[in-house]
């Protein structure tokens, strides 16, 4: 007997989850940060140090051989769980969608608006953030005493942004395919392997079925990774985030810190609800409301690679974009669509370079809004990858002396909060793009969009 039951959609239950998780992180976080510091006034610092290394002390660097680090551990093995997957999940629903889109002109027509959806909102976000970094500049804000700041992670060696376009192409198939921090070079060798499929027909029936079956084996899987131990992981990551940064680590560029948090909040909350009302004519309310949880994922994970899976689930399911779409633009957005990423770059540039003695003009900002939408389109959507790309963009600008090195240093102590919320606007903005290139092709499912229940089918 088949029946259809109406329930409240299970993934509300997965957000309020999320949003609980997050909240008891934080407060648990922020927790930490006062016993640390009441633990250090009072001179027991030793005792501290033993609750870090227990609990929170990342245990693959050097010294820590002694420690534990319950809390990295978890968060690390979910972490990893979900970057397992990502290369062959990219490969496999990439080459799948250019399987299924026999229409060339359609698949021109697609890749034509999703490039100029990603590049649109990257020239906003690239303005907002060029606008209040050049104000609050201006207002003398930007400004931090790094002559007593020691480095905390080794300066990243420089390269020419354009080696993105060169390593676009693979001269290793298996190189390609070895790391995550390779998805470009996998999304071309997926686009050419399903195009040439796509061409061959009938000829190609194991080959596909293989993609088919394996995309379907890495839904499963993640679907249970995520929905098993992502709200308790997130209380993990977020609690070791908060209680590893103390005072001493913001008080340093509190300036920055706030300035880049509320460029990003303000683009966040505001900048992709306009795109969707502009570009979609649809009420962004409804995509608000529901990309929520994504964007909580992301916050805590600080990777948008990790977040592709709950990414691609909600913007097909919930926002009812095709999966022609999604698994086309959500796995290209991953790759080059960093909004986020560029705006704290931008930001980051501005503070470092004021703070190094530099002069900075709005010559120099659009310079430097140009070099960071370049150096993001090459970011790995990895933990901390925006941070070490940005020296990319500090070099190509000329900002090397001494004092810029130790602010650029201070930027990688202080900067894995941030990250945290680059990664919400990053996810937001592929997911954004995806219902306005659906929109406009039609092969968005509005009812779907604009539901907030859905139907079962069970079949006793």
């Amino acid at each position: 007997m088949t029946g259809k039951i109406k329930r409240k959609n299970s993934s509300n239950n997965l957000a309020m989850k999320m949003a609980i998780a997050l909240l008891l992180g934080l407060a648990a976080g922020l927790g930490c940060i006062v016993l640390r510091e009441n633990l250090i006034s009072n001179g027991n610092s030793s005792l501290w140090t033993s609750i870090n290394n227990l609990l929170f002390q990342d245990i693959s660097v050097e010294g820590a051989t002694s420690a534990v680090g319950v809390f990295y551990i978890l968060g690390q093995l979910f972490v990893n769980s979900l970057q397992l997957v990502i290369v062959p999940m990219v490969f496999t629903s990439i080459a799948l969608a250019m399987c299924k889109i026999s229409d060339t002109k359609k698949l021109g027509r697609i890749s034509y608006k999703t490039i100029l959806g990603f590049l649109s909102t990257s020239v906003f976000a690239l303005a907002l953030a060029g606008i209040i970094g050049f104000v609050v500049k201006n207002m003398g804000l930007f400004t931090a005493n790094v002559s007593n700041v020691t480095a905390q992670a080794g300066v990243a060696s420089s390269t020419n942004p354009l080696l993105i376009i060169v390593k676009a192409i693979p001269n290793n198939i298996t190189a390609a395919f070895s790391t995550n921090g390779s998805i470009l070079a996998v999304v071309f060798v997926a686009v050419v392997l399903g195009l040439c499929i796509n061409s061959l027909g009938d000829k190609i029936k194991v080959l596909k079925t293989l993609l088919e079956e394996v995309n379907s084996i890495i839904t499963v899987f993640l679907s249970f990774i995520i929905t098993k131990f992502g709200p308790a992981a997130i209380f993990v990551l977020i609690t070791r985030t908060f209680a590893i940064y103390g005072v001493d680590n913001l008080k340093p560029a509190l300036v920055y810190v706030v300035t880049t948090v509320l460029a990003l909040l303000v683009f966040l909350v505001f900048g992709y609800a306009i795109f969707i009302a502009v570009g979609a004519r649809l009420n962004p309310m409804m995509f608000v409301k529901k990309i929520g949880k994504v964007a909580l994922f992301g916050f805590s994970t600080s990777s948008s690679a990790a977040t592709l899976p709950l990414n691609t689930k909600t913007t097909t399911e919930e926002l009812g974009v095709s999966e022609d779409i999604s698994s086309f633009v959500l796995p290209l957005g991953m790759t080059i669509n960093m909004n986020g990423t560029a705006i704290m770059q931008v930001i980051a540039a501005i503070f470092i370079a004021t703070s190094a003695g530099y002069e900075v003009t709005v010559g120099n900002i659009v310079v430097i809004s140009l070099l960071a939408l370049i150096a993001s389109v090459g970011t790995p959507a990895a933990p901390g990858a925006g941070a070490v790309i940005l020296f990319t963009v500090l070099t190509g600008m000329g900002y090397n002396n001494d004092a810029a090195i130790l602010a650029y240093s201070l930027i990688l102590a202080i900067n894995r909060p941030i990250e945290m919320l680059v990664t919400s606007l990053n996810v937001v903005g592929d997911a954004a793009t995806c219902v306005v290139v659906a929109k406009s092709e039609g092969m968005l499912d509005e009812k779907a969009y604009y539901s907030e229940t859905f139907v079962d089918e069970e079949v006793a």
